[in-house]
């Protein structure tokens, strides 16, 4: 299959907001498999950013008044857009960011998925509901949400339509608008997602695109919006959440991991090996929730290193815009170096390659072999650093309590994975991870899948949750409206203001059911 054709590109470039794009430097986007210039795109400045918050605060005050069920039709068309348009959304991903087609086909499975579970559920979160007034009977207490206003994304290269439009859908509903700075490597994937919110009837001022480097756009996006959402590496969150916090507006970040699976004795080792080849080399292990380490127990640790390391040697590089890869490319020379020096650094300290270890050129200027190493130490980069790409490293282990112990010994705590004997082995040892989410018997998917249940990290790992409940009224102020109905708290009746509040307590204790004073 051909990589997506120049009308593409041109039908999607326009609807980037940037005033007079003709007038601006441009920068050009590659094919990530072979180096290839595919479009170019023009490059936002600050006053690109700042027209298209004003833009978005006018058209917010008009969305914010739109019934709930109207946003929600919306999205829902967007949702069917989605699936009419999967193969050349899955074009542009392979194109843009160098995955296999079956890792891109994960994206558009989150896109349709996130957008049908909010669709199904926003309109009962967003509801107005009475919860237990001061004076039951005599109050009434009325939670509602009301929106943000205007929010920020600054979104990712590794998942450009995932971190994009599913951060984008929940706080479109909520009621606001959404200016949205994505990775200068891949400015397209959003734009296509934006074009098809932009078909099912979402109004274009109300959802801004700004390509443009993150220190002038992002932060005049930050420097303007009333709610921001990033996701990137801890070092960029901190300074943004030091930022947000000076303008005291909210901040949710999904950071870096350094994220470790854990098998113990009785597990099925040919299924681990299997699902370990998705859990660590998932988009060339650029996933925050991919797996970097692997704790096995004594007993078992060289059959599992041996099963492991062939299913690795198995797996099948390629740049094929078909499902015949089980791996695509490192997206960038930055990624590709940063991998490199992580083996190499191993490999002189006396780490052993057991599988993997090299680039791959012969494919594509940015191909690495999916790489396992064991024999790895503290001094090695790869021990505590994340690496963000096809590396993980094997440790044997004593027992499951210092497996457990040394996959807590870490500032970060993404994501991890177990493998045990028994579901309630592996739920028990899950329930003792510091890690925000955790899966037993797979990698990462059926956490990230489950859109019911918050997602995110501990530690220097994130703040704030996506996903759920929470990934949707995070983007709302939550509003208190309390009504005296009957009376209030002056003295009622002709009570004299000493009789009545002598009156007021025994009053409380009656309504609270409390025992009396002695």
């Amino acid at each position: 299959m051909p990589t997506p054709s120049a009308d593409v590109f041109d039908r999607l470039r326009p609807l980037a907001a940037i005033e007079d794009p003709a007038a601006r430097p441009t920068r050009t986007v590659e094919e990530v498999f072979t180096g290839r210039p595919l479009a170019t795109i023009p490059v936002g400045n600050a006053a690109d950013a700042e027209a298209a918050v004003a833009k978005a605060r006018v058209a917010q005050a008009g969305w914010a008044r739109r019934p709930v069920s109207e946003r929600l039709k919306i999205v829902e068309r967007y949702r069917d857009l989605v699936v009419k348009n999967s193969d050349l959304l899955m074009d542009l991903l392979q194109a843009e960011a160098g995955k296999a087609r079956w890792a891109a086909q994960e994206e558009l499975i989150d896109l349709i998925a996130n957008a049908n579970y909010y669709a199904r559920v926003s309109a009962d979160l967003l509801k107005p509901h009475t919860v237990q007034a001061l004076l039951p009977g005599i109050g009434k207490t009325t939670v509602a949400h009301q929106p943000k206003g205007v929010v920020g994304v600054i979104s990712p290269w590794n998942y450009p339509m995932t971190l994009t439009a599913s951060d984008s859908v929940p706080a479109l509903i909520a009621g606001n608008a959404v200016v949205l700075k994505p990775d200068s490597q891949t400015p397209y994937c959003a734009l296509a997602c934006a074009e098809l919110l932009y078909q099912a009837g979402l109004p274009r001022d109300l959802y801004a695109i700004v390509p443009g480097p993150g220190a002038v756009v992002g932060t005049t996006i930050l420097q303007n919006c009333d709610y921001l959402m990033f996701t990137g590496s801890t070092a960029t969150g901190r300074e943004l959440a030091e930022q947000c916090g000076r303008r005291l507006i909210g901040f949710s970040a999904e950071l870096g991991g350094k994220n470790p699976m854990i098998v113990t004795r009785g597990a099925d080792l040919d299924k681990v090996a299997k699902a370990g080849t998705r859990a660590c080399f998932s988009n060339a292990g650029q996933l925050c929730i991919s797996i970097e380490r692997i704790y096995v127990e004594n007993g078992i640790a060289e059959e599992f290193t041996d099963k492991f390391g062939k299913a690795v040697r198995n797996m099948r590089l390629g740049s094929a815009y078909d499902f015949s890869a089980d791996m695509g490319s490192l997206i960038s020379e930055g990624q590709l170096k940063n991998m490199s020096d992580h083996v190499e650094d191993a490999k002189a300290k006396g780490a052993t390659v057991i599988a993997g270890g090299k680039a791959r050129p012969d494919i594509g200027p940015l191909f690495y072999e999916p790489t396992v190493l064991t024999g790895v130490t503290p001094e090695m980069e790869c021990y505590a650093n994340e690496t963000f790409g096809p590396l993980v490293s094997i440790y044997p282990v004593a027992d499951v309590e210092e497996a457990i112990a040394r996959a807590n010994d870490t500032e970060y705590g993404l994501n991890a994975s177990v493998w045990a004997a028994s579901t309630g082995e592996g739920e028990r040892i899950a329930a003792r991870l510091r890690s925000g989410t955790v899966n037993v018997n797979e990698g990462y998917a059926f956490a990230w899948g489950s859109l019911s249940a918050p997602m995110g990290g501990m530690g220097v790992s994130g703040v704030g949750r996506r996903h759920g409940p929470e990934g949707l009224l995070k983007y709302t102020e939550a509003q208190t409206i309390a009504t005296a109905r009957v009376l209030n708290l002056d003295p009622p009746f002709g009570l004299s203001p000493t009789l009545w509040q002598k009156s007021l307590l025994p009053i409380v204790q009656g309504v609270m059911r409390l025992p009396g004073r002695n």
